[in-house]
C-alpha cells in the first residue's frame, strides 16, 4: 500500500499539546493528521493517504447517512517507559473489521493493510502519544472506521467506501479512575437477536443501547446489561463492554459468542486467566445465577471489559424490585494489572501480542 502524505500545516503547538496530554479526557482531541483510503469495484483500494485532520464533506444523499452502512474499531497505541510505542494485538482488530466487513456487505480491507495505515498515522502523530506514569494509564485511542460514501439512495451495497482512521489522547475511560461500577439491567430492550450484526462492531449496535443506557443513568448506573432476545433470560454484554462471573472455584465465565461482539480484551482475558490456571467456561449464563450465584458467594468477583476501560470491577446490579452487590476481589486485580503491564511494557510479552510501531 503507497500511502502520500501531506503534512498539516498548522499543526497543535507544543505548548497547547502538553496542556491537552496533561489532562486529556476520552474522546475529546484529535491529532494533527487523519488516515483515508477509498474502494470501488473498479479500483479496489487506492487513493491511500494521511492528510491534515479536519471535517469531511458528505452530500446529503451519502448512503450511510441514510441506511447506516459501517463499521468501526478501537485500539490503543502505547508508550513504554524507553520512549517505544507499541499497539496491542493490532491484527485481531483487522481480523474483527474484516469480519464485521462481511456482516455489513463492505469489501474487506487485508489484515496487513489495516495494520500498516494504523501505523502510519501513529508515526506522523507520534509526539501524541502521551508518556503515562504508573497508574494514569493515558495512552492513544486509535479509531479506524470504514463507511459507505456513495451518493446513491437505495437498498444495496455501496458501491463507493471510505475506510479512515483518527486518533485521540485518552486518559481513564471512566471518571474518577478505576472504580466498582454500578450496572442497570435492562429488561424492556435488547440489543441484538440471533441472524443479526450483534458480533459486528457497527455503530447500530451501539445506538440500540442509548436509550437504556440514558435509563441506566437515570437509576444511577454507569452501565446498561442486555439479555438476550429470545428469552430475556440470558447474560449477553453491557452497552459498551463485556463480562465476566470469578467462582469460588476457581472457574471464570463469560457469556458464550454469536450475537455478542467478540472482545480483543475478552478473548485476551480468557488466554491470561486460562495461563493463570482459572478454569475458563464461554456458555450461557442466565440472571438468576448472576443473582442467586452472588447471594450464595458461589460468585466472589464480577468485572467488565473493552479497549476503553481496559478491565473494570463490578459492584453492583440493580434491576426494578432489588439489587444485588459483589465486593471487588483479587483475581480481578491481578488480571488487570497483568494485562495492563504487558501493555505498557512493565512485564514480559510471552504471548507475543505487542506490535512496535516506534
Amino acid at each position: 500500500m503507497e500511502i502520500s502524505t501531506t503534512s498539516n500545516p498548522n499543526p497543535v503547538s507544543d505548548e497547547r499539546l502538553a496542556e491537552i496530554l496533561a489532562d486529556p479526557g476520552f474522546g475529546t482531541f484529535f491529532t494533527d493528521h487523519m488516515f483515508v483510503a477509498e474502494w470501488t469495484p473498479e479500483q479496489g483500494w487506492h487513493n491511500t493517504r494521511i492528510e491534515p485532520y479536519g471535517p469531511i464533506a458528505l452530500d446529503p444523499a451519502t448512503a450511510v447517512l441514510h441506511y447506516a452502512q459501517e463499521t468501526f474499531e478501537g485500539m490503543k497505541a502505547y508508550r513504554h517507559a524507553d520512549g517505544s510505542v507499541w499497539s496491542f494485538r493490532p491484527e485481531q482488530n483487522a481480523a474483527r473489521m474484516a469480519r464485521s466487513s462481511r456482516r455489513l456487505a463492505f469489501p474487506e480491507l487485508p489484515v496487513e493493510e489495516f495494520v500498516a495505515a494504523v501505523d502510519a498515522l501513529v508515526k506522523i502523530d507520534e509526539r501524541w502519544v502521551p508518556t503515562a506514569n504508573e497508574g494514569d494509564e493515558k495512552s492513544l485511542y486509535i479509531r479506524p472506521f470504514m463507511f459507505a460514501s456513495e451518493t446513491f439512495l437505495g437498498v444495496r451495497a455501496a458501491q463507493h467506501v471510505t475506510f479512515m482512521v483518527i486518533a485521540s489522547p485518552a486518559g481513564a475511560y471512566f471518571k474518577g479512575g478505576v472504580k466498582p461500577v454500578r450496572l442497570w439491567l435492562s429488561e424492556s430492550y435488547t440489543r441484538a437477536g440471533r441472524g443479526g450484526m450483534g458480533a459486528a462492531k457497527t455503530g447500530g449496535n451501539y445506538a440500540s443501547s442509548l436509550a437504556p443506557q440514558a435509563e441506566a443513568y437515570e437509576k444511577g448506573c454507569d452501565q446498561v446489561v442486555f439479555l438476550d432476545a429470545s428469552e430475556g433470560k440470558y447474560i449477553e454484554e453491557l452497552g459498551g463492554m463485556n463480562i465476566f462471573f470469578v467462582y469460588a472455584d476457581g472457574r471464570l465465565v463469560t457469556p458464550e459468542t454469536g450475537t455478542i461482539l467478540e472482545g480483543i480484551t475478552r478473548a485476551s482475558i480468557l488466554e491470561l486467566a486460562a495461563k493463570r490456571g482459572l478454569k475458563v467456561e464461554e456458555r450461557k449464563v442466565a440472571i438468576e445465577e448472576w443473582q442467586q450465584g452472588v447471594a450464595s458467594g458461589e460468585i466472589t468477583e464480577i468485572f467488565a471489559c473493552g479497549t476503553a476501560a481496559v478491565v473494570t470491577p463490578v459492584g453492583e446490579l440493580l434491576w426494578d424490585g432489588g439489587s444485588v452487590a459483589t465486593p471487588a476481589g483479587p483475581v480481578t486485580t491481578e488480571l488487570r494489572k497483568t494485562l495492563v503491564d504487558l501493555q505498557f511494557g512493565r512485564a514480559e510479552d510471552a504471548f507475543g501480542w505487542m506490535h512496535q510501531i516506534l
